[in-house]
């Protein structure tokens, strides 16, 4: 696979130094992009960068994934309008654990072009602050470090010392890697051009060496709001703190003017079978072809399998036909995570099981609707669902309507939901 164009065709390709081609040409070449720890978690932003080292390992290299136990305690000022705060050194630790884990999901470690993990913290953990203002500081201008974007960006506002030096950490990472692991490129956002140019000029000062910066775009949505963002926040890699459902419809919701995008930065489809989607999708945008294959890809390569056919019965709670059975075999935590944020009300168990006139339930005892009135019309309507069944004014709701002894999930047309909780 030629790497270059294979980053040319998917979109991720915004700059790179001269002379890569041609070192491509003659072989394996080790590259690497670093990962600072602000979170336990990555989040699809992250995929990116990840998805570079993917293809670099395709291409017939290797990819090391660098995880900032010594960065992360400085803190990178690029895109920051303002001082980051700093982690203690406990959660830095934690955070390295789980985003290591992750990283280990996407690359391949073993074989000819086996990827390994490493963390900065080895190499600094021992570095004295003279020395390495010393021994590296005096090879890099005050006059470059400040022509630097991420620098003059943040002069008027001010900038402490600790972040003025994160070019020099980032800096030094590439010099011992390309000293100790023959490591000659680096990959990031394009945001990252100039700390990984500062790199390739400490390798060339420090070690009259060669090296070089591949950077992608910075990923831009449609209609102008932040990539990797939903309501709820940041769309991360960790279950727990986004469900496989969350994630699913992350993708499934995306524009059509952002989707042709997407699948060709985050999924490993070939150009082939995406112009064929893309056809597919054209003569039938309705079907949602681009974003469903898009959501099945990287729902189960991120996650699994199990976790996509999860998310797809998680999302037919709302858009398809369920049943209480169906309701049930979803884990709870997805259940919830589909509800999360729909009005709810609480009841007791015993309330119940003793069991209540739907009527009742409706109006007095959980207050879905105003009124016995509006509770008998909507009824009569046939509107009323319980459970995804619908339902008539004789009706029982008893303890054989929980799902998994807790919850009952009530409706009123396609797009009303309540949910009731019970202790």
């Amino acid at each position: 696979m030629d790497f270059i164009n294979e980053l040319r065709w998917r979109g991720m390709l915004h700059d790179m130094t001269p002379g890569l081609e041609e070192l491509l040409s003659k072989g394996n070449v080790t590259g690497y992009v670093g990962f600072d720890p602000t979170a336990d978690s990555l989040h699809i932003g992250n995929l990116v960068p990840v998805m570079m080292l993917v293809h670099w390992q395709r291409g017939g290299h290797n990819p090391i994934a660098l995880v900032g136990g010594a960065t992360g305690m400085v803190g990178d000022p690029s895109g920051k309008s303002a001082e980051r705060q700093l982690l203690d050194v406990d959660q830095i630790h934690h955070n390295l654990a789980c985003q290591k884990a992750q990283l280990e999901q996407f690359l391949d470690f073993d074989g000819d072009h086996a990827a390994c993990v490493v963390n900065n913290a080895d190499w600094f953990k021992e570095f004295k602050f003279l020395d390495f203002i010393r021994d590296v500081g005096k090879h890099i201008t005050v006059n470059y470090m400040t022509s630097k974007d991420s620098v003059k960006k943040r002069l008027e506002s001010g900038m402490s010392f600790t972040e003025f030096s994160y070019q020099l950490v980032q800096g030094y990472d590439f010099f011992h890697l390309w000293k100790n692991h023959n490591c000659q490129v680096q990959f990031g956002g394009s945001d990252q051009w100039g700390n990984i140019t500062t790199g390739t000029e400490m390798i060339r000062r420090m070690g009259g060496g060669h090296a070089f910066a591949v950077t992608a775009p910075l990923i831009t949505k449609a209609d102008g709001s932040k990539f990797g963002k939903s309501e709820g926040g940041n769309i991360w890699i960790d279950k727990a703190k986004t469900s496989a459902y969350k994630f699913y419809q992350y993708w499934i919701n995306a524009a059509d003017e952002d989707v042709s995008k997407y699948i060709r930065i985050f999924t490993l489809k070939s150009q082939e079978e995406i112009e064929v989607l893309e056809a597919q999708h054209a003569a039938d945008p309705g079907q949602r072809i681009l974003q469903k294959a898009l959501a099945e890809d990287i729902t189960a390569r991120v996650h699994s399998e199990a976790d996509l056919a999860t998310a797809i019965a998680a999302s037919q709670l709302l858009f398809g036909k369920s049943s209480k059975e169906s309701i049930e075999a979803l884990p709870e935590s997805e259940f919830l995570s589909v509800f999360e944020g729909v009005p709810q009300a609480q009841l007791s168990t015993a309330q119940i099981e003793s069991g209540i006139p739907v009527i009742d339930f409706l109006s007095e005892f959980t207050g879905f609707l105003s009124s016995k009135g509006e509770a008998r019309r909507a009824l009569k309507e046939n509107s009323i669902s319980i459970n995804k069944v619908k339902v008539s004014e004789d009706t029982i709701v008893s303890g054989e309507d929980l799902i998994s002894g807790r919850h009952i999930l009530v409706q009123r047309g396609k797009k009303n939901y309540f949910l009731v909780q019970c202790d």
